[in-house]
């Protein structure tokens, strides 16, 4: 570190220096210290054009009657040691996986808020097939709003578009409201474990309905992905056929929802997230006449009011957020497609279940026996072990 004495505002060039008899300077001549040690030796290639900085001198003393001593110094140029100061940018790759870090972290938590809510919801208000109208209903409004203010470019889409999202908005809409009935009778946790076995589900309608064949270890694969569901049913504390038939409907449905989407999409350029609100809206209208026709506005109408009066207006905040929360994490998802491939998309969906999961446990205080957590970490490492079979 440099550390320097100024005698007046002026600099001692090199010439300067070189024919000065005195080894001191006067007051007008400066010159800047730093760390002295021993002035002997000055190097005679210093330009004469610029200043100096004195650096390393030692003994440095006043010569007297008595004594007198020649001082010498260690000079620099003032521009023979120019700082560099590097700053790192990070490269392409590092910002792709910060990128993708990103995504994967908002797209799990978006998931656990609206598994919170819409467990809390459907808690005091037992109407599935609402709550997943609303649910459709609020991305819908959201992206209509959005396009709208110019907010997002609108998608250009023709009648194929539309023809060929129907029977993605199909499935969609049968796995949506599934998994929403599910959720009503069971634990969220109970819910996503057998959730976690729709690979098991792809691979079946791939081979005997497609005649699509796979390897031989992604077969192996479905027998942890089998069984661990297996377990975790057969030792779940407050198992509910109804809910754990909702969420096999559910594994069932979004598995064609992904054939007819590869099937259809095919050439179509539309981005993640404008394609998940298309597919919203058309689920909108096609699952609002059903839920009218399950449900209705009058047991509706009753549930509302049971439930405001049990929570209070909290309720209608949960509902509102339940809505909101459903669209932006499915959102997130369909955007996150767009920057990552099948295969990391599928361990991060992996590794959301876990998530979400563990989560539910500690937020719900769900009691789960050894067994059925046992159960539940085969069926996801199986779930894992498919996802790196696929490659």
């Amino acid at each position: 570190m440099i550390s320097s004495l100024r005698l007046t505002s002026s600099n001692l060039t090199s010439s300067e220096f070189f024919n000065r008899k005195s080894p001191v300077p006067r007051p007008n001549l400066p010159l800047q210290f730093s760390d002295c040690s021993a002035l002997k030796h000055v190097d005679r290639s210093l330009s004469t054009n610029k200043p100096l900085h004195i650096s390393s001198v030692e003994n440095l003393s006043f010569p007297t009657k008595s004594s007198e001593r020649s001082t010498a110094c260690r000079a620099y140029e003032a521009e023979s040691r120019p700082l560099q100061i590097n700053i790192e940018l990070p490269d392409e790759q590092t910002a792709q996986k910060l990128k993708i870090g990103l995504y994967f972290a908002t797209w799990w938590a978006l998931n656990v808020v609206f598994n919170v809510y819409n467990k809390k919801v459907l808690n005091a208000f037992p109407y599935p097939w609402l709550t997943s109208t609303l649910s459709l209903a609020a991305g819908s409004l959201m992206m209509l709003i959005s396009w709208a203010t110019r907010m997002v470019d609108a998608p250009k889409t023709d009648f194929d578009f539309w023809k060929s999202l129907l029977p993605v908005a199909v499935a969609h809409s049968i796995g949506h409201v599934a998994a929403t009935v599910s959720m009503s009778k069971v634990a969220v946790s109970f819910t996503h474990i057998i959730k976690s076995g729709e690979p098991a589900f792809s691979v079946l309608v791939s081979r005997f309905l497609l005649g699509e064949m796979f390897p031989l270890p992604v077969y192996l694969s479905l027998i942890p992905i089998i069984g661990g569901c297996a377990l975790s049913a057969v030792t779940e504390l407050n198992f509910n056929m109804t809910g754990f038939s909702g969420a096999m409907i559910s594994n069932l449905a979004f598995v064609f929802r992904n054939i007819f989407s590869k099937k259809g999409m095919k050439g179509k350029s539309v981005s993640g997230m404008n394609y998940y609100a298309c597919l919203s809206l058309l689920s909108l209208l096609i699952l609002t006449p059903f839920a009218i026709a399950v449900e209705g506005p009058k047991l509706w109408a009753e549930g509302f009011q049971r439930a405001l009066s049990q929570i209070g207006p909290n309720f209608i905040w949960w509902l509102g957020a339940q809505s909101m929360f459903y669209h932006l994490y499915n959102q997130v998802s369909y955007m996150s497609l767009d920057q990552i491939s099948p295969l990391t998309f599928s361990v991060g969906n992996t590794m959301k279940r876990i998530f979400v999961i563990v989560s539910s446990i500690i937020i719900f205080h769900t009691p789960v026996r050894p067994i059925n957590a046992i159960g539940a970490a085969i069926a996801i490492l199986g779930t894992f072990i498919y996802s790196q079979a696929r490659l």
